[in-house]
């Protein structure tokens, strides 16, 4: 996946600074740096476009929009993704149609890529009777939807849907959280759970597909020596080709939106979601205002964000 749009200046100088330690030894022309982001390559140009490539690169192009939006709310932001045609149509036919009008549950994730706000997994149960209802709903991963129309849509589907969701807190979080337990451990654990009850509640859904994050031999290892669900369909992009996946997408994302405002209420400041340097600044406004402390309880410490924090505060300090 290709996505590419320009930024201004303010938003260059922050990616810039963000991507400092992550950039490329090698520059292609009229570019400024490319960066590695996790799955994501990040090309930033003199000019101030902004590509985007890889698995991830949807993800971490909406992480960076919000940023030009927030520091530039005039900005007209002008999308290109070359590949969305050749993307939708090899979507539409690798759309497993044996899957997809079958009666399944499927998983998916919310805010492991998010600094504050919790982690959020979801497992729904859709019936081959509700899946007209879902399409005409519209339903459709969470990530393509803004979060007015998930506060719209999602109050509907849970009247007709099923549905279990677990909610890690960030305390619970950085709790967890060491060199044994990653952030891919603590994903497969909690769709372990929610997949566990949903299974003991529906156990006549043809299939269970969970969102692909980690090949199946590394995801069923994160599980060992606990009780663990193993019929499971695993796919890329599942959101998009299966309702349930979808749903749970939805769902999760409505959660995570509740919880994150109550966590802006606690912090006494609308909280920037994603891991971009608009959330350092929030950050370093947060412990200014309340101490260090307060980052227990809202954001995840093991992210770089918690260290660029921590320094902002050492050189206001000096």
């Amino acid at each position: 996946m290709t996505i590419s749009f320009k930024v201004s200046e303010n938003t260059k100088e922050k990616m810039i600074e963000y991507f400092e330690d992550k950039k490329r030894p090698k520059t292609p022309a009229y570019a400024i740096f490319q960066a590695d982001e996790a799955d994501t390559v990040v090309t930033l140009y003199e000019s101030g476009k902004v590509v985007f490539q890889g698995i991830s690169a949807d993800i971490d192009a909406n992480l960076w929009k919000e940023t030009e939006r927030h520091l530039n709310p005039n900005a007209n932001l002008q999308e290109k993704n070359s590949e969305d045609k050749k993307k939708k149509e090899k979507e539409e036919m690798a759309i497993n149609k044996k899957i997809y009008f079958a009666s399944t549950i499927g998983s998916d994730e919310v805010g492991t890529g998010d600094y504050f706000g919790p982690i959020v997994v979801t497992g729904a149960y859709v019936a081959k009777e509700n899946i007209s209802f879902l399409e005409e709903l519209g339903v459709k991963d969470s990530k393509k939807l803004d979060d007015s129309k998930i506060l719209e849509l999602v109050p509907k589907i849970i009247k007709k849907i099923p549905y279990a969701c677990y909610v890690l807190s960030n305390q619970e979080y950085n709790e967890k959280y060491n060199d044994d337990i990653n952030m891919n451990k603590i994903k497969a654990i909690l769709h372990n759970k929610v997949l566990l009850k949903m299974t003991e509640q529906y156990p006549n859904a043809d299939y269970v597909v969970v969102d692909e994050f980690a090949k199946p031999n590394v995801y069923f290892n994160y599980l060992k020596g606990t009780p663990t669900y193993r019929n499971i369909t695993f796919m890329t992009k599942a959101e998009s080709k299966c309702l349930s996946v979808a749903c749970a997408s939805m769902i999760s994302r409505y959660v995570f939106i509740k919880e994150f405002d109550k966590l802006s209420k606690i912090a006494g400041m609308t909280l920037p979601k994603g891991a971009a340097t608009i959330v350092d600044d929030a950050g370093k406004q947060l412990v200014q205002k309340h101490g260090f402390d307060i980052l227990k309880q809202i954001a995840k410490l093991s992210f770089k964000n918690t260290d660029k924090i921590t320094n902002i505060q050492k050189e206001d300090s000096k």
